[in-house]
């Protein structure tokens, strides 16, 4: 009997041990774990060869700032509205575990609010509070355990905040609301704008932000920042795209305010910059900073436009931003996509950007339908973008960059050795 016991007890204690040595981590993106990782095994999705102009433009590394990443394929953040209060969980730990295991370079967090009624949803991320650093630094050493850095984008949706999930919806129906309710835990009355203009009918009406809740907000995104930082994360980015706070105020059709930050085109810009002014003092100038942007509202000339993005690059430049991330559209209801959508349909947002006078000074990352292992390559090949997003391609295939490999002729990238008997 006190022998059962005593094992029991040596076996637990045993177990703590191991356990502890497992998830005892460094937030430096090349730390490995003691075991089961050995740091003799190559990083997943690096190539052996020291001469990286005879690699694939895929497979070449891309250095920013002091970051670099070992090939030119990363994650697009994606929403997957399973969070409680803000707090991630095991959810999130597999999901973005997965791509870091794929070979990725780069991956990162999805929308993570910075204020609890900027989150999309109830069921979003957040990095509001202390206490939701916990598990977020967990996630963000098994990334780095991988060899691959990892990203967050910090965001407040505005208009667009206390929504239904979308598998909670149904697509096209707007008989229905479309937002939650106090009773079933939203918060219909609490949501803001640059003004109060629903983005649908069966939105909420949002109210108009007053210059002491946009000083506040302010101040809650610089404390997410270093928060972010302290969680170890690599690369930051700013959400100002797809018709969240941020795009609401860049918009003419989104934005009436008769102050500051409303009418001409510098006061619409003001806060973004402001806000990227602000982070860039705070975020390590050794980390890289990316902005998310829509760089076509998909209204015509009534909306933010191309030419309004290619006007706003030089003060983004100016103000130490690394990479634009081109998206576009999701501020209106009444976008005129140009169905039907093409593989690629964004990426002439980053070629004109990068064919502007100042695409040698900046980095772009276009994202949208990017699908195949040659598509990706040609955009880095022919210098269309730096960095090549991709999103529901990763759902679909979380080891896209082993099969981009193998697609590419490429026969010497590194798997995981776990994984090595399946090559």
């Amino acid at each position: 009997m006190m022998k059962d016991k005593f094992l029991h007890q040596l076996h637990s204690v045993t177990n703590v041990k191991i356990a502890k040595l497992v998830f005892v981590m460094t937030s430096s993106t090349n730390s490995v774990l003691p075991w089961p990782y050995t740091d003799k095994c190559p990083s997943v999705g690096t190539l052996p060869q020291t001469d990286s102009s005879t690699l694939p433009a895929l497979f070449r590394p891309l250095k920013i700032r002091s970051l670099t990443l070992k090939n030119r394929l990363a994650v697009s953040p994606m929403c997957m509205y399973s969070s409680q209060n803000g707090f991630l969980n095991d959810w999130h730990l597999v999901h973005l575990g997965q791509f870091a295991v794929g070979g990725a370079a780069l991956v990162i967090q999805e929308a993570t609010a910075v204020q609890p009624n900027g989150r999309i949803s109830p069921y979003d991320a957040g990095l509001w509070m202390d206490e939701q650093m916990e598990m977020t630094k967990r996630i963000v050493q098994f990334i780095h355990s991988q060899n691959c850095a990892a990203g967050i984008q910090l965001a407040h949706a505005g208009r667009k905040a206390s929504m239904k999930a979308p598998f909670h919806q149904t697509p096209g129906d707007r008989s229905q609301p479309a937002y939650v309710t106090k009773e079933e835990g939203g918060w219909p009355d609490d949501v803001m704008a640059p003004s109060p203009l629903p983005f649908a009918e069966n939105y909420c009406v949002p109210k108009e932000m007053s210059l002491e809740q946009i000083e506040q907000f302010k101040q809650d995104f610089i404390k997410s920042v270093k928060r972010s930082d302290k969680c170890g994360f690599d690369f930051l980015e700013i959400h100002a795209a797809h018709g969240y706070l941020l795009t609401e105020f860049l918009s003419p059709t989104s934005n009436k305010r008769k102050d500051q930050y409303g009418g001409t085109f510098e006061n619409r810009v003001r806060l973004l910059l402001e806000l990227i002014s602000l982070v860039r003092q705070t975020w390590p100038l050794t980390k890289p900073l990316s902005v998310r942007l829509s760089c076509d509202e998909w209204v015509g000339s009534e909306g933010w436009t191309m030419d309004d993005t290619l006007r706003l690059i030089p003060q983004l430049i100016e103000l130490g931003v690394d990479i634009v991330d081109t998206s576009s559209g999701g501020n209106s209801s009444s976008q005129q996509l140009p169905l039907p959508l093409k593989p690629g349909y964004q990426v002439s947002f980053s070629e004109a950007i990068k064919k502007s006078e100042y695409g040698i000074k900046i980095m772009t990352a276009p994202v949208g339908l990017i699908v195949e292992a040659k598509q990706a390559n040609d955009i880095v090949e022919q210098k269309y973008g730096d960095l090549v997003l991709m999103a529901r391609e990763y759902l679909r295939d979380p080891h896209f960059p082993l099969k981009a490999a193998k697609e590419l002729g490429v026969k010497e990238l590194a798997w995981p050795p776990q994984y090595q008997r399946a090559k």
